[in-house]
């Protein structure tokens, strides 16, 4: 199953790469749609976790059209399909149903984000996994945009003109006030409440968990493993009533949030990652925040300042945003198929980019 050209096209026998697509929510169904569209790959199965969606032909769930492709909800008939990835997206990494899929002989890519630095990894959970890819001589790698592309890809590459660095710094800006999701931002992610009942210890470990791995898998690859990692937020509030596109947010409540994730050695932040959401620019206290995107900056011998800017208009965002992650995970198929068996990082495989034609 693990045999794939390494120019990362077909299977070395001439046929496409055959792929299961494993959940279907907002970032698999980017995935399936360009699983189904992409001109080396064949769907060979879809699992779904609901059962609305079982039964049902794969285009209905990504706007395709008819593929002849029938949904699931059955591990078993999917492990019976004799896939060469699994491109897998549930909400949570589930090590059951991933360890039988890497058993029988499936590769993975995950989007789930528990696996970015081996090293770290509860050594109970990881030889579990590594079991399992040596059982199936398969192998499996964590990407996606943040924590993946901008977290991994983006400072391997910018620190690879560097002989001296001082910090690594990334800023992720998203402007939510054109996003009409009342239950996404107020009730999941805490805005327009009362300051106080935003943030807690839960959710900074939370944060901590996501995104440290990957800034951990970073400085190991440059030789300047880190010694901890710390997680603190910010608050900023409404300096008056205002509407978005959810709804109102009064004056006074949680309006931005900004997350820092610090990976220290010799107690500063070598690495650091900082997420800024906000639904006004009107903000008590004021804040500086920049249009939807990322901000890099690299102190170093060769220093950087780079601006990453996603261009497109606000109300189209939550349309296209999920592909900057699903994508990714695509085209990271062929190279995780032709290596060697385990769970593989950024570091390990090679760089790979998207195979169009």
């Amino acid at each position: 199953m693990s045999a794939v050209a390494d120019s990362g096209r077909p299977a070395r026998d001439g046929r496409p790469l055959r792929i299961v697509q494993w959940g279907t929510g907002t970032i698999g169904a980017h995935s399936l749609r360009a699983v189904v569209e992409h001109p080396h790959m064949t769907l060979a199965g879809v699992y779904v976790h609901s059962a609305d969606k079982a039964g049902r032909d794969a285009g209905d769930l990504c706007g395709t059209g008819p593929t002849g492709v029938l949904t699931t909800g059955s591990l078993d008939e999917v492990l019976a399909l004799d896939a060469d990835c699994v491109l897998h997206m549930p909400l949570t990494t589930g090590h059951d149903e991933l360890c039988a899929l890497l058993a029988s002989g499936a590769n993975v890519v995950t989007t789930t984000g528990g696996l970015h630095h081996p090293a770290g990894l509860d050594p109970a959970v990881r030889e579990r996994v590594e079991t399992a890819c040596a059982q199936g001589a398969s192998s499996i790698h964590d990407t996606g945009s943040s924590p993946g592309f901008i977290t991994e890809a983006v400072p391997l590459v910018l620190a690879s003109v560097q002989r001296r660095l001082e910090t690594i710094t990334i800023h992720e800006y998203a402007d939510l006030s054109r996003r009409d999701s009342p239950e996404l931002l107020f009730d999941v992610m805490g805005f327009g409440r009362e300051p106080a009942a935003v943030f807690d210890e839960r959710r900074l470990a939370h944060v901590r968990s996501s995104f440290g791995p990957s800034l951990c898998l970073v400085a190991d690859a440059l030789g300047l493993p880190v010694e901890e990692v710390r997680a603190r937020g910010r608050l900023a509030t409404a300096a008056r009533t205002t509407g978005i596109a959810a709804g109102v947010l009064r004056s006074g409540t949680v309006a931005a949030q900004r997350m820092t994730v610090s990976a220290l050695r010799d107690g500063r932040a070598l690495l650091e990652f900082n997420a800024t959401w906000y639904c006004t620019t009107d903000l008590d206290p004021a804040w500086q925040v920049r249009p939807t995107g990322w901000h890099v900056t690299v102190d170093g011998d060769a220093p950087l300042d780079l601006d990453i800017r996603f261009p497109v208009p606000l109300e189209r965002m939550a349309a296209v945003s999920p592909g900057y992650t699903a994508h990714r995970a695509v085209n990271a198929v062929p190279a995780v198929c032709a290596a060697a068996p385990g769970i593989r990082t950024t570091v390990d495989l090679p760089p790979f980019t998207a195979a169009l034609g």
